[in-house]
C-alpha cells in the first residue's frame, strides 16, 4: 500500500527544509514511521566515483543498494520521468511502502497534495494554486488564500495534526 505523500513547496529560502526537518519529530513522537523525498532542481552525484555500487551502476545497472549493519542507500534510475516533477507518489509506491506518511519537498508541479511555505519577508506570491493541490498553508500571511487552512510558521504540532487528519480522511 502507498503511504500518503504531502509535497511541501515554496520559494527559496522560505523554509520547507526546516519545516519537514521540524515536523519529522513531531510525527515520529506519535509513532509514525516517516520518509522523505527531495526534489534537486540541479543534478547532483549521488554515488561516490569508483565505488562498487558507483561502478554497477556504471556497468549498466538499473538498480545499486549499499547495505550496512544499520542503514541501506538505494541508487536507481527513474522509469516514465517527465522531467523528475511527478515523481513523488511513483516513488513513495516503488521504495517507501514501509512509511506510514512520505513527506516530499520541491516538486512543485507535480500532482498531489500540497502545503505551501511563504513568509510576508520574502515578498513573492504564492509558488502554487488551490487548482495545483494546495490543501494548506503555513506563512505569517493571513490573506493569502483565506479559504485554506493557515498553520503559523512554527505551530508544528497543529500541521502534524491536520495530516493526520488528512490522511484518514482520505483513507
Amino acid at each position: 500500500m502507498t503511504p500518503p505523500v504531502f509535497i511541501f513547496v515554496g520559494h527559496s529560502n522560505s523554509g520547507k527544509t526546516t519545516l519537514v526537518e521540524r515536523l519529522i519529530p513531531e510525527l515520529v513522537g506519535r509513532g509514525l514511521r516517516i520518509a522523505t523525498i527531495k526534489h534537486a532542481h540541479h543534478r547532483t552525484p549521488l554515488d561516490t566515483e569508483g565505488k562498487d555500487s558507483w561502478r554497477y551502476k556504471q556497468a549498466g545497472a538499473a538498480a545499486s543498494m549499499l547495505v550496512t549493519s544499520d542503514a541501506l542507500q538505494l541508487v536507481a534510475d527513474i522509469t516514465e520521468a517527465r522531467d523528475g516533477q511527478d515523481e513523488p507518489v511513483r516513488l513513495a509506491e516503488r521504495f517507501l511502502g514501509g512509511a506510514d506518511i512520505v513527506l516530499g519537498e520541491g516538486f512543485s508541479l507535480a500532482s498531489g497534495p500540497k502545503i505551501e511555505v511563504l513568509r510576508r519577508e520574502r515578498g513573492l506570491p504564492p509558488r502554487c494554486a488551490i487548482a495545483d493541490g494546495l490543501i494548506a498553508i503555513v506563512t505569517d500571511c493571513p490573506e493569502v488564500y483565506p479559504e485554506l487552512p493557515h498553520f503559523a510558521l512554527d505551530d508544528i504540532r497543529a500541521l502534524a495534526d491536520f495530516l493526520l487528519r488528512f490522511s484518514a480522511a482520505r483513507r
